[in-house]
């Protein structure tokens, strides 16, 4: 069962109550991330999500960390295209911790010259990291080809130029105009006190927010090939199309045909290349969903000489899956596998924060355990052609390639 607040500054509050539960997972979502900045401010959300955790007006980064450990809890954040997430989860009889860190951090961070040199160096290195996770850096390049030279086809992380532009003046006027009352939602799923709701009105009602809505511009998919040689050992290759978005209710069919063509160790990608064949080590096909769009995606990892014969297979595995339906065995199979795996993970609290937090920020309805299952159960034969027809799409087909490899020219010529 959900439950619904406003406070008194307009922040929407959405909580399940799990009465088996003895722990309680808090978090503070902004619709704020990446594709809401500007070009020279690419970086700043994530930023952001660094600088809070260096301290606040009242509470030093010790004092922080210290005060979470004392009631063994756990604090953390994430910054997504579309969103920011600061989340603490605790026993529920020290919920009011969590509330009190979490509000200090998302509208009272210190940010000051000192912290915020020292952080820059911190994410610097970060965007290092990245650059050496081949995975990452195809993906990055798969969105600066599809995207373009707009929010979504930036990286979240930013660049070296855009966050040595940043100072905490700008960062402060950056989050006045984004952290705002109807930009934030709060998601609360564990064991739920009478007292829950009167500690967020003191922690996160009595701010004084603006009330602006924030916006992003649309997205706009556009096909394009992108082959970058870098110094990995192996070719990372993707295979991307147009997909949907994340209010498609067709997203059904799509998890359960995505099941048997791509998505774990049972799929026909996997065991037709790499355990027939044994020319990858990963391979595997999801999807990306935003608010006004999305993708569809397949990966693999190859070495040079086997990138051809990989892109072989896959595309007979595109044609197979668009020209011979489904049996009612790998339909009935997969549903009871995404199932199972809805159930499991709906076992966890932080999970289930997470789902409600995501949902309610973008304005998705909030299903019951039982909803979705029927939504999982109603998937046919036929809704499954049609969501295949959308996200195989040859006409939206995009390439991308990593690695040692000088170009893809003559890759998938035949869908």
């Amino acid at each position: 069962m959900y439950i619904y607040k406003q406070l008194k500054n307009g922040i929407r509050v959405y909580a399940e109550d799990v009465p088996y539960a003895e722990s309680v997972s808090l978090g503070v979502w902004v619709g704020n991330g990446s594709r809401h900045e500007t070009a020279k401010e690419n970086g700043m959300s994530h930023f952001i999500e660094h600088m809070v955790f260096k301290g606040t007006e009242t509470k030093s980064a010790k004092d922080i960390a210290l005060l979470m450990d004392s009631v063994g809890g756990h604090l953390n954040a994430f910054t997504t295209r579309e969103c920011t997430c600061f989340y603490a989860k605790t026993l529920s009889e020290h919920t009011e911790v969590g509330m009190d860190i979490l509000s200090d951090m998302v509208f009272c961070p210190k940010l000051s010259d000192e912290d915020m040199e020292l952080e820059r160096r911190v994410v610097f290195e970060e965007i290092a990291m990245y650059e050496d996770s081949p995975e990452d850096v195809v993906y990055d390049l798969f969105s600066e080809a599809v995207w373009g030279n707009t929010p979504m086809g930036r990286t979240i992380l930013g660049t070296p130029e855009t966050l040595s532009n940043i100072t905490p003046d700008s960062m402060r006027q950056y989050m006045n105009r984004h952290y705002t009352s109807k930009s934030i939602v709060i998601a609360v799923a564990g064991k739920i006190e009478d007292s829950l709701f009167d500690g967020l009105e003191k922690y996160f009602g009595e701010r004084k927010l603006s009330d602006e809505l924030v916006t992003c511009e649309p997205a706009f998919y556009k096909p394009k090939n992108v082959c970058r040689n870098h110094d990995f050992e192996q070719v990372q290759l993707v295979a991307g199309f147009n997909g949907i978005d994340i209010y498609d209710e067709r997203v059904y069919s799509l998890l359960v045909f995505n099941n048997v063509f791509g998505s774990g160790m049972s799929s026909r990608l996997f065991q037709n290349i790499r355990e027939k064949y044994g020319l990858v080590y990963s391979i595997g096909a999801g999807h990306s969903a935003y608010a006004d769009t999305g993708t569809f995606d397949i990966l693999a990892a190859t070495t040079p000489e086997n990138v051809e014969k990989v892109a072989e297979l896959t595309e007979a595995e595109i044609k197979r899956i668009k020209s011979e339906p489904l049996t009612n065995g790998e339909i009935e199979r997969a549903k009871v596998q995404l199932k199972g795996n809805y159930i499991l993970s709906g076992e966890g609290i932080s999970s289930r924060m997470q789902a409600i937090g995501r949902a309610a920020l973008l304005d998705r309805p909030l299903r019951s355990r039982e909803e979705i299952l029927d939504k999982i159960n109603s998937v046919n034969r036929e809704s499954i052609a049609e969501i295949i027809e959308t996200v195989l799409d040859e006409k939206t087909l995009s390439i991308a390639a990593a690695g040692p490899i000088n170009s893809i020219d003559g890759l998938f010529l035949g869908l």
